[in-house]
C-alpha cells in the first residue's frame, strides 16, 4: 500500500492545493492490550499516534486486503485510537487500495463497517480499487504510479476528501 500512499502524497504536493498528507507509521504500535493503559494513559508510542490522529483534519487509509478484511496492523491501530476518548470520531475519511482480482475492495467494505462504530465519516464516491497486477503496468520499477487513469482517479478521491472535510468543518 505504500506505493499508493506515496502517489497520493506526490499528488498533494503538486497538483492539489489545500491538502497535506502525512504518512503515519503503525508497524511499531504494540498489540492492543488494555493492561498497558495505566491510570487512563497509554504507552508513549500509542499516545503519539493518537495525537497525530486527533490533530488530523481527515484520514486517508491505504489498505491492502487480507482474507477479505483489513490487515492486523491497521485493525490494531484503529483499536488503539478508538480507546477512550475515541480520536477518530467525526473525522472525514477515504480509502484507497491496490491488489489482485478486486483491487483490495473487500477491505474497503470491512473498514467502512468498522468506521460506523468509531464514528468515521467516509466519503462515498469515488471509490479507488486499483487492479495492480493486470496489464498495463500501474507502477514502474521504482514504485511510481505511472497509470494516468489511476492517477486521475486518485486525484478525484483526494479532491472529494478535501471537499467533504471542509463541509464537515463548516468551511464550505
Amino acid at each position: 500500500m505504500m506505493m499508493i500512499m506515496v502517489a497520493a502524497i506526490e499528488l498533494s504536493k503538486g497538483e492539489i492545493e489545500g491538502i497535506e498528507i502525512e504518512f503515519i507509521e503503525i508497524s511499531e504500535l504494540p498489540m492492543l492490550n488494555t493492561d498497558l493503559e495505566i491510570n487512563g494513559t497509554y504507552p508513549p508510542i500509542v499516545e503519539a499516534f493518537r495525537q497525530k490522529i486527533l490533530q488530523a483534519d481527515s484520514i486517508l487509509f491505504a489498505s491492502p486486503e487480507y482474507n477479505y478484511s483489513v490487515t492486523a496492523l491497521l485493525k490494531n491501530a484503529i483499536d488503539w485510537a478508538s480507546r477512550p476518548p475515541n480520536v477518530w470520531a467525526g473525522k472525514a475519511a477515504s480509502i484507497v487500495s491496490a491488489g489482485g482480482d478486486f483491487g483490495g475492495g473487500r477491505s474497503h467494505y470491512h473498514l467502512r463497517q468498522i468506521g460506523v462504530y468509531i464514528d468515521l465519516r467516509f466519503i462515498n464516491k469515488p471509490e479507488f480499487f486499483l487492479l495492480a497486477f493486470k496489464p498495463p503496468p500501474k507502477f514502474n520499477d521504482d514504485g511510481d504510479l505511472i497509470d494516468e487513469e489511476a492517477k486521475d482517479k486518485l486525484k478525484q478521491v483526494l479532491l472529494s476528501l478535501r471537499a467533504f472535510t471542509l463541509r464537515l468543518q463548516g468551511k464550505n
